[in-house]
């Protein structure tokens, strides 16, 4: 008699159903892990998403299918700034926070003396919110804000001098949001490589510079290579987070000023709802910010070489 024989007689499991069932168990085990997070995203981000982009491409009274509303939205005299703003927010301000938090992570993780206080005290703007960051430097960048007052006190100011942070040119301004927007965010980006950082086993830095290596080598070929996937994750956020900058430069400089893309869509939904067109306009700079981060973490995966990685064990 064959083992399912007996398993039939004893009433226990064969050992290929234990294998099988083991098997389905760990297959599934992940989805149901992540499942929670994807049900909370697809009711509370991804519904009032799709039907945003839905409403965009619908004509405004209810009816059918439209393309007026993308004719209004680039013929909006702000739109094409916007995109020009974004894209140099984008560009400047991941590309710099990325490069300081990378460094901020590898001397933190040298661990020497002080390096905890020194953690704790680059983690502080991660833990304030976005409302108390713009408060903070909008009192702050006045004319007397405590940063002139702080200047004063220090002898860079004489007294009566004053720093006009708010009235430079576009330029000025940009810079400006950057470098808040680096303070607030290099942090996180900082406690993301660094975790990274700290799964990397001491022993395999060690054999490179046993064998050689400088300090350089050991980063730029066994370091970084090893940090790859912990800074795809880094940046794409980061991605996604600058082209949504919008909270910061309202608090500062209202709307109009320096306009970027989902300040419009705040802008047409909110500050001018009452306007015929302003929820058709809101939707469809919705879809095209939609559009625009989709095809900037897909290229980003692209380039990164995520999308020809094989499963382990392929």
């Amino acid at each position: 008699m064959d083992s399912s024989g007996v398993a039939a007689i004893t009433g226990t499991t064969s050992p290929k159903k234990l294998k099988a069932r083991r098997h389905f168990w760990k297959m599934i085990t992940p989805y149901m892990l992540i499942a929670p997070v994807v049900i909370y995203y697809a009711l509370f981000w991804l519904r009032p998403v799709v039907t945003l982009v839905v409403d965009s491409f619908t004509v405004a009274d209810g009816g059918g299918f439209t393309l007026h509303n993308f004719a209004l939205v680039f013929q909006d005299p702000t739109f094409w700034p916007a995109v020009q703003n974004t894209t140099l927010i984008v560009i400047f301000s991941v590309t710099l926070e990325f490069f300081l938090a990378l460094g901020l992570a590898l001397l933190i993780n040298q661990k020497f003396p002080g390096s905890g206080a020194f953690l704790f005290i680059a983690m502080i703007p991660m833990a304030l919110p976005a409302m108390a960051v713009g408060a903070m430097w909008q009192t702050g960048l006045t004319a007397h804000g405590w940063l002139n007052s702080f200047l004063f006190y220090l002898g860079f100011l004489e007294e009566g001098q004053k720093i006009y942070y708010l009235t430079g040119t576009e330029a000025r301004n940009l810079f400006l949001i950057i470098f808040i927007d680096a303070w607030t965010v290099i942090p996180s980006v900082m406690i993301i490589l660094l975790a990274g950082l700290q799964n990397i086993q001491k022993e395999m830095k060690e054999a490179g510079k046993v064998f050689g290596g400088t300090s350089w080598t050991v980063l730029k070929k066994i370091t970084l290579p090893l940090l790859k996937s912990t800074i795809q994750t880094a940046v794409i956020l980061r991605l996604i987070a600058a082209i949504q900058i919008w909270l910061i430069i309202v608090l500062l400089f209202g709307f109009n000023r320096l306009p970027v893309l989902v300040e419009r869509i705040v802008y047409y939904s909110d500050e001018v709802s009452g306007l015929n067109d302003s929820y058709q306009m809101a939707a469809s700079y919705t879809s095209i910010v939609t559009l625009i981060v989709s095809v900037a973490a897909v290229v980003f995966l692209k380039i990164s070489g995520a999308f020809g990685k094989q499963p382990e064990g392929k």
